[in-house]
């Protein structure tokens, strides 16, 4: 049962270590860590993915800025309480870490494969430049009962295709995951510099 949970939720990346490893929780004696990691898009532009790794995994005591690494696992999601409401919070669960001598510049450094159900209305727009986009929020099933909530993003023919689905409609996405800031208003006077999670789809069937 767990191999088909795992099945449904698969990313691989290939980047850089640019953080250090920063202590996120315990389960059953053993600890987890973040650690941010950068990878390459062939458009000379740089996501910075938050990685969550167990401490059984590498020694997180060590400093590895600077080194390559491969990483296969799950895109998951947390609903963390912050200012009277829920805020989503999504990383990459490490099942496999390896070091890498150097940067493979090609396309499968960033791939995510989700097999899941449209759990909110699609909301389809188009850019000042008449570029069609299609917001998703895709339920991904996780062993235990629980579920993760992964924001989708699709362009083109895709953004038209997917505003046509209903909630409950079963998809399945290949992309890969991408970083992007944006300013969260958080009163009348401040505002605070975020960076959101999610994947841009390449490809998308029901």
């Amino acid at each position: 049962m767990a191999d088909k949970m795992f099945e449904n939720n698969q990313v691989s990346l290939v980047g850089e270590i640019v953080s250090d490893f920063t202590y996120s929780h315990e389960v059953y004696g053993e600890g987890f860590y973040m650690v941010e990691i950068s990878v390459n898009r062939l458009s000379n532009f740089v996501d910075y993915i938050p990685v969550m790794v167990s401490e059984r995994l590498i020694d997180v005591t060590k400093d590895y800025r600077g080194a390559y690494v491969y990483i296969n696992g799950q895109f998951r999601s947390f609903n963390r309480h912050e200012e009277h409401k829920n805020r989503l919070v999504l990383s990459v669960f490490a099942r496999e870490l390896e070091f890498l001598e150097e940067a493979e510049e090609e396309e499968a450094t960033n791939q995510i494969f989700l097999d899941g159900y449209i759990c909110k209305e699609a909301v389809y727009r188009k850019t000042p430049l008449g570029r069609e986009i299609a917001d998703l929020l895709v339920a991904v099933n996780r062993s235990y009962g629980k579920s993760d909530y992964i924001p989708c993003i699709c362009w083109g023919r895709n953004a038209r295709f997917a505003s046509t689905f209903e909630v409950g409609t079963h998809v399945q996405i290949w992309g890969r995951i991408q970083s992007r800031e944006y300013v969260k208003k958080i009163n009348e006077t401040e505002v605070e510099q975020r960076i959101a999670y999610e994947v841009s789809v390449s490809k998308i069937e029901i």
